[in-house]
């Protein structure tokens, strides 16, 4: 992995020998279980981001840990819709009291437990206090322990995505070739940067023809970054363009169960066992209320 202030860079084939066999699972964790909240996100649309989110949930799932993917992109929800699920009940029916955080929680694949948005639903800084009071007062009070929080953010710069990541310190920002994505990844990273100097970014390229263009994407965001913000980036990998990523969303499912062989598929392992594999001091860990508690504090 290439990473800045202390760099070092693993090939894909190191990556492979870490792989965790599908059998070899983890321990459960306890009550008060610390969880690893990572933050899916990008500059702008198009980029793959929840497609990255959900097999990465996937992959992690079938280590052995427990993950709760939560679909951050309130009003423009979809990762129920990428999975095929149908939820009955979403954070919409939680905030008008009518169901508990626990009603709403879908069984995604894999063991992978999904929080859906519902398309619709008020962005978080347009929410009453009322209903943050509501919203964060459930989601304190889930009793399922997790290992893995990942969130599918909305892109771009808006509140809504300014938020959910100023609540975290480790970003996956997934970015393309296009210099679109390359402009619009590092403004979000100067805007997020302006906020905090603690984030640590982790650049992920996707929909790229091999490993080293996918290290050039890199190359190029940590240059213009390390000469005109104070940020620290590394490089979790690539994931190369692969036309089953298409047909896996229109087959509505996870790109590791409708095409478990391809290309891209077995990227996203690779980087889920890296993800997976990281010193426990490189992701920071906390308890899952204090995730909470930060996001509200950004919206008080």
């Amino acid at each position: 992995m290439c990473a800045r202030r202390g760099s070092r860079d693993l090939s894909d084939r190191e990556v492979d020998s870490l792989a965790v066999k599908d059998s070899e699972k983890s321990d459960s964790p306890g009550e008060g279980a610390r969880v690893r909240v990572l933050s899916v996100t990008s500059g702008k649309g198009g980029v793959g981001k929840t497609c990255v989110a959900v097999n990465l949930a996937y992959w992690l799932s079938k280590m052995g840990t427990k993950v709760l993917l939560l679909d951050a992109d309130m009003g423009l929800a979809n990762v129920d819709i990428v999975l095929g699920l149908k939820p009955r009940f979403t954070l919409e029916h939680v905030l008008s009291g009518e169901k508990g955080i626990s009603d709403v929680l879908l069984d995604g694949p894999g063991g992978v437990r999904v929080l859906p948005a519902g398309s619709g639903v008020a962005e978080l800084a347009d929410m009453s206090e009322e209903a943050k009071a509501t919203l964060f007062g459930e989601l304190e009070a889930l009793e399922e322990p997790f290992d893995y929080l990942i969130l599918d953010t909305g892109a771009g710069i808006s509140r809504q995505v300014l938020y959910f990541n100023h609540a975290v310190q480790d970003v996956i920002l997934v970015a393309t070739p296009e210099p679109t994505s390359m402009t619009d990844a590092y403004a979000l990273m100067k805007v997020l940067s302006e906020a905090r100097r603690d984030y640590r970014f982790w650049i992920l390229a996707n929909m790229v023809e091999n490993e080293s263009e996918g290290k050039n994407v890199y190359r190029r965001l940590s240059t213009v970054s390390d000469k005109y913000l104070d940020v620290s980036t590394s490089y979790l990998g690539h994931i190369t363009r692969d036309p089953n990523v298409v047909q896996a969303i229109r087959k509505q499912k996870a790109l590791a169960l409708a095409f478990p062989k391809t290309i891209a598929s077995r990227c996203l392992r690779r980087l889920a066992d890296r993800i997976h594999h990281l010193p426990q001091d490189e992701i920071p860990a906390g308890h899952m209320q204090f995730f909470w508690r930060r996001l509200a504090a950004q919206m008080a």
